[in-house]
């Protein structure tokens, strides 16, 4: 089928027709995103992008391998994310390429949601949220950060203090016991290996 000029009614009717040309899909690269939702998985990713006005530029799925590079070829915008167990991870990754990420947690998401739950529907719900001015975000933390907070690591550090405490304490002990033993034991066992000996 041969390709015809579209007639034109109008500003808004061009501004349509050139959103429709730009709008690309599959590998090709996107550039008129501001804000991105994306809901995490352990191997499929779904992405919810929206430009400017509002309207939605990108609704794909990508794979883990393909996550990064993907974000690397957008041009800086802000990126939303569910708290879950690698939320850090990914949101530290996102900000190496120069985005803004938030944390969300996922039942203040919940209520954005438009429809039953799925992967698309939470990026878009996510897409949402991260837009609302009144939405309470959770911290981005670097590995420092996270490991000082994590719970399995303060219980190491509890516990090499504890070690280090008591070790140091039998160490004194045993220094004390030693110079006691040389301080008194010493004299009396001398009076007692030369019993007729007499001290000068």
């Amino acid at each position: 089928m041969e390709w015809t000029h579209p007639h034109f009614n109008g500003v808004t009717q061009w501004m349509k027709v050139c959103r429709i040309l730009s709008y690309q899909r599959g590998d090709g690269s996107v550039n008129k995103i501001t804000t991105l939702g994306i809901d995490l998985a352990q191997s499929v990713f779904q992405l919810h992008g929206i430009d400017l006005a509002g309207e939605v530029v990108l609704r794909r799925e990508v794979r883990r391998a393909q996550l990064i590079k993907t974000i690397a070829q957008l041009e800086p915008c802000l990126i939303g994310i569910e708290a879950c167990g690698s939320t850090r991870y990914w949101a530290r990754r996102f900000g190496e390429h120069g985005h803004q990420v938030k944390i969300m947690s996922p039942q203040f998401v919940k209520p954005y949601r438009k429809s039953d739950k799925n992967d698309r529907n939470d990026a878009e719900a996510i897409c949402e949220a991260v837009t609302r001015p009144s939405m309470r975000f959770v911290a981005v933390k670097s590995v420092e950060q996270q490991d000082m907070t994590d719970p399995a690591s303060s219980a190491r550090r509890a516990y090499e203090r504890t070690r280090c405490t008591h070790q140091s304490h039998s160490w004194f002990a045993v220094g004390v016991r030693h110079c006691d033993r040389k301080e008194h034991v010493k004299p009396a066992a001398r009076a007692t290996r030369h019993p007729g000996r007499r001290r000068k």
